[in-house]
């Protein structure tokens, strides 16, 4: 539950992260939305860092598949966009690919 909650955080932190970039570069925002951006940045990577695990890449790649969905949640509620059939089920798939790299056996 720990993990999940890390994870969701993460994507939260980051996706709100670079969207200030985005907001900024795509949309026309002012500049002073950076720095609120980079701070959900540095959040982001610190929340990855409480996922316990001995392998760095192993929680970033794990984490991949939350923040697909996450973006896609994002997508739907700040953009106003609903996810198609074709979202949801490549966050399916993510997802299961997540689990797979988390609950798999290590031996």
């Amino acid at each position: 539950m720990r993990n999940l909650l890390a994870y969701s955080f993460a994507a939260l932190f980051e996706i709100a992260g670079c969207f200030a970039f985005w907001a900024w570069l795509k949309l026309g925002k002012p500049a002073w939305w950076l720095a609120p951006g980079m701070i959900s940045l540095a959040l982001f990577a610190w929340l990855l860092t409480l996922v316990p695990s001995e392998a760095a890449g192993r929680t970033f790649a794990a984490y991949g598949g939350v923040y697909i969905a996450a973006s896609l949640l994002w997508l739907w509620i700040v953009e106003g966009r609903a996810p198609d059939r074709w979202d949801l089920s490549g966050a399916a798939l993510s997802l299961v690919g997540a689990a797979v790299i988390l609950l798999g056996p290590r031996g």
